[in-house]
């Protein structure tokens, strides 16, 4: 039988932090909670998590830091979804940019975060890392930097377009769904999706009517086909 997916929850806020935990238990997953990003280093030193979820508010170390010292330690690979103040779009980029897989504006709905939390957890038991920079037509796209350059001219991305674009190269040459991308990015529909996908085609493909490196793949989603 197959061991239910082990979770981490970092939030100062108790309530919160015991709410989810109960939410996502009842939901199947084994759940461990910290208080902050001390609680939770040695929670990361001492076991192995399938999914991590950070708060960016608390007191001391932020959620930002700590996801950035997880990016450079023993536990690098773990997925993580951020906890965010709605609006605060600098701290969803800056998460994105630091290696973030998810996040999710805080009051949120609890089957909303079992959603992405099952979404992130397909994606991570099939995606290897990705590659540090893509290549598309003379096009370079840096992932870790959020940057889309052709030669030394950084291309201008909206912040929905570097979402999309960052999800879709960290499973360069496999096929996301619109599900999941709604999901991971801050889309929230299917059909804002396609008009992301379009916007996004005018600026890296040579000829956005015949897409070679945003593919449709029909009845399922999208796939970044790289150089």
């Amino acid at each position: 039988m197959k061991e239910p997916a082990h979770i981490l929850i970092v939030d100062d806020d108790d309530r919160i932090r015991d709410l989810t935990k109960r939410f996502l238990t009842m939901k199947g997953f084994r759940v461990s909670g910290a208080a902050d990003a001390a609680s939770a280093r040695r929670l990361m030193e001492s076991m192995a998590f399938d999914l991590a979820i950070l708060d960016i508010m608390m007191p001391g170390e932020d959620g930002l830091s700590l996801l950035s010292g997880i990016r450079k330690g023993p536990s690098r690979e773990t997925p993580v979804m951020l906890l965010t103040a709605r609006g605060q779009t600098s701290d969803r980029i800056e998460g994105l940019r630091l290696g973030a897989d998810d996040y999710l504006g805080k009051p949120f709905e609890p089957e909303e975060l079992v959603l992405r939390c099952e979404a992130i957890l397909r994606r991570s038991q099939k995606s290897a890392p990705p590659p540090d920079e893509i290549e598309m037509s003379g096009l370079v796209f840096n992932a870790a930097r959020g940057e889309l350059k052709s030669g030394d001219e950084r291309i201008r991305l909206t912040d929905a377009e570097l979402q999309l674009l960052t999800v879709l190269a960290r499973n360069a040459g496999e096929p996301v769904s619109r599900e999941d991308l709604a999901v991971l990015t801050s889309a929230g529909l299917e059909r804002s999706v396609d008009v992301q996908v379009t916007r996004l085609r005018r600026k890296i493909e040579p000829n956005p009517k015949e897409p070679v490196h945003i593919q449709t793949v029909r009845g399922i989603g999208y796939r970044l086909m790289p150089d």
